[in-house]
Order: structure tokens, then sequence, then C-alpha cells
């Protein structure tokens, strides 16, 4: 399953990153929520275990969300509890070894398999594809911290798709009526092929770099921090409040309060 590879090497580019940081840096804050680099790499390495679990031992993973939804604690402070105080670059490893023994179960599934989750059930190719949407998301601000321009690939079609997916369910979390179109997307990868999706109509049109679309999805950036072109009341409205992530509906981050730090 080509999902399963993309997931693969993007967790390989971020493990490349962080390879060679010193141990000191992993406690310090990022852009997201306050979290430390060990904040990023414990939810990571978290939920790609719950990942393979769907595969692997499905009763354990009915064991961990039950615990989960028991224990009155936040998700951090549920995560961290669960993996003790694993840190550091033992952490980097461990998430490391994690990564790639999901990466080689989600290969050899069936795309189509149905996978007991959180919520409704998913398939094996939705459910990798939404562990590369983390792991690139959660990524960034990595990258961002350490002052690290990202060279992209053209796996991240994955979370253009997944971004286009959520179009409908955004308006539907808020309660409120989606528009009976997505405005029409033409996106450049960063090989240079344009994608493409939807269709010519009123409600606008958004072009510009897939990788920025990612970022505005994943809400990584404020869409005015990026140089995609907008048009139409429906487009704008859209990136205003976009989110290809699961849970309830959570405001992009202001302007400028994303950004790549200088190295």
């Amino acid at each position: 399953m080509q999902e399963a590879e993309d997931f693969r090497q993007e967790s390989r580019a971020l493990y490349a990153l962080l390879k060679p940081v010193d141990n000191s840096r992993f406690a310090e804050k990022t852009q997201f929520n306050n979290w430390a680099i060990n904040d990023v790499l414990q939810h990571l390495h978290f939920w790609n275990d719950m990942a393979r679990f769907q595969i692997e031992d499905e009763a354990l993973l009915q064991t961990r969300l039950k615990e989960l939804m028991e224990s009155g604690s936040k998700l951090r402070q549920f995560e961290s509890a669960t993996l003790g105080d694993l840190g550091g670059n033992a952490l980097l490893d461990a998430w490391e070894v994690g990564f790639e023994r999901m990466a080689d179960l989600f290969a050899q599934a069936d795309p189509k398999r149905r996978l007991i989750w959180a919520g409704p059930s998913m398939s094996a190719r939705s459910s990798v594809t939404a562990r590369l949407m983390e792991t690139w998301a959660h990524g960034q601000e990595i990258y961002d911290h350490l002052g690290v321009e990202r060279e992209n690939t053209d796996r991240i079609r994955g979370i253009v798709v997944l971004g286009v997916n959520t179009f409908g369910w955004i308006y539907k979390a808020r309660k409120e009526e989606p528009p009976e179109k997505m405005p029409k997307l033409e996106l450049t990868a960063p090989s240079g092929e344009v994608w493409r999706f939807g269709e010519d109509y009123a409600g606008g049109l958004i072009v510009g770099s897939a990788a920025e679309f990612c970022q505005v999805v994943t809400q990584t950036r404020n869409i005015a921090d990026t140089r995609l072109m907008v048009r139409g009341d429906i487009a704008k409205d859209w990136m205003s409040k976009a989110q290809c992530f699961a849970g309830p509906p959570i405001t992009p981050p202001k302007p400028g309060a994303r950004f790549r730090q200088t190295a």
C-alpha cells in the first residue's frame, strides 16, 4: 500500500532531522500549544502504536481506548503516563522502531480492510493516511523550531486528499449547513505536477502550492501567511476554518503565530 510507504518516508525524514540534535533540545518548547519536541514525539509514538494495534491486537486497542476515556486525564497527560519517562534520544529511537513496524504492517494490509477506532471504523488506507498527516503536521512545529526549511515531496498528496474530503465535515462539526459544492482547487505539487479537484463555479477558486494548502488544512499556518490565491466567498470561508484532523472544531493559528525560526 503506497500510503504506508509515504508514511514511512515522512517519518524517516523527521527522524533524520532530529537524529543529530542534542538531547537537551528535546525539552525546548515549540510554537504549537507550548509543546516541547518530547511532547510531539510522545504523541506521534503513542498513536502510531494505537494504529498498529488496529491490526495486531484489537483487544489491547479497545482496552487502551477505554482506559483513556475513563481516566479523566487530558490526552497529553495520558500519553505521557503510558510512555513513562521516555524522552530525548531514547524516545526518538523508540519512535523510529515503532513507525517502521507500523509501516511494515500496513504495507501488507488490504487497503479496504475495516479497522476499529475510537469513533466509526475506518479503512486501513484511511488509518495510515491519517498517521501520515499527523506526522507531517506535527513535524512542522519541529522544522519551524529548528529553523529548517522542509523539503516536501509528492507524498503530501494524501494530506491534500484529506483536506478535500473534510470540506463538508468542517461545516457539520460547527453545526452549519455545508455548501453544495467545494471550490475548485489547482495546486502545484512539489514535483511541479498540477493537482486539480472540484469544478468551476461561483463558490470560488484556490490556486497555489499544494504544500501551503496542506499547511492551512492541518492548521500549521494561517491562510494569511501563505501565497495561496483564494477567490470567492465560499473558498475564503473554507480557508478561514479548514481542519482535516478529527475532533471538535479548532480555530486556526492567528496570522504570524506560526513561522520558521531563524536557525
